[in-house]
């Protein structure tokens, strides 16, 4: 798919401050105990477009928003705080630029990673790419059935190292990894380019913000068999938690209580079938003086 049709003219593209906003707006019309129906009466809107807008679906004007917190009885800071937010909604975020490089499935994700204050995540086959180096990202890319041009790959590879920068700021991602064995053993790119991955996910695991555990071969089975999830995690109380899914061709995300709640449970027992954090770390040196 070409840069042109990721950006289509008009389409709304969600922002960490957009999908901030439609929470906060969804949240306000509750406090005021108005419904939709109400709102978008009042607004000279259909009920539809009022819920576009609290589902991050359709952007908004400021002027808009201005008469929603005027409905909703918001006044002084508090409003001022919500139309700055309206403001900074319509500017892109940083991954706009590479856009042509992220299927619109893998934007909503790009998005929520952003604004996630913990994520907890089990990969079976290959590095989180939050954690990958380079070479090993170029060496999955290039090998794929249908593989992309050399400046899609770029484009590809400048997203993840700026989605890992969240790992290392001053305000960091808590982000806690649990990797099969099967990760770590299958020689991605060769011998140096997985010796320079695993020595990366020593680096990593050193942050104080970042828990990294493999699950061994020798566990058996285990509640995570059918493949990856991510679990991410929203400081905001009324942002509920979601679980993330990834395919060849799309992503599937859950979010009511029951399905997060069964995700929350797996993963409590991929930790605890894990080796510890040390553990990992020997595990992970041993296998790099071996590739070298």
């Amino acid at each position: 798919m070409d840069r042109g049709t990721q950006m289509a003219p008009g389409r709304h593209v969600p922002t960490v401050a957009s999908t901030r906003l439609a929470r906060e707006l969804r949240s306000l019309r509750g406090q005021a105990g108005l419904s939709q129906e109400a709102v978008a009466e009042e607004m000279g809107w259909n009920e539809s477009k009022l819920t576009r807008i609290e589902n991050d679906k359709s952007r908004v004007l400021v002027r808009d928003v201005k008469r929603l917190l005027g409905l909703y009885k918001v006044e002084g800071d508090a409003a001022d705080a919500m139309l700055e937010l309206a403001r900074l909604a319509r500017e892109p975020d940083w991954w706009h630029q590479y856009s042509g490089a992220i299927p619109e499935w893998l934007q909503v994700y790009v998005v929520l990673e952003a604004s996630a204050s913990h994520i907890f995540g089990y990969e079976s086959e290959f590095v989180p790419g939050i954690m990958q180096t380079d070479a090993y990202a170029r060496s999955i890319m290039s090998t794929a059935p249908y593989p992309d041009t050399e400046a899609e790959i770029e484009e590809k590879i400048a997203v993840r190292a700026a989605r890992q920068a969240r790992l290392t700021r001053d305000d960091p991602l808590e982000a806690w990894f649990v990797l099969n064995e099967a990760v770590i053993r299958r020689m991605v790119g060769g011998r140096d380019v997985m010796r320079e991955q695993i020595e990366h996910l020593i680096k990593l695991a050193r942050l104080r913000n970042v828990t990294l555990q493999i699950l061994p071969f020798a566990s058996g089975e285990h509640g995570a068999m059918h493949g990856m999830f991510y679990l991410l995690e929203f400081a905001a109380p009324d942002d509920p938690d979601k679980v993330y899914m990834e395919q060849h061709i799309g992503g599937l995300y859950a979010q009511k209580p029951p399905e997060v709640s069964r995700y929350r449970l797996i993963s409590d027992h991929l930790r605890a079938q894990a080796l510890g954090p040390e553990q990992t770390i020997v595990m992970l040196r041993k296998l790099a003086e071996e590739l070298a």
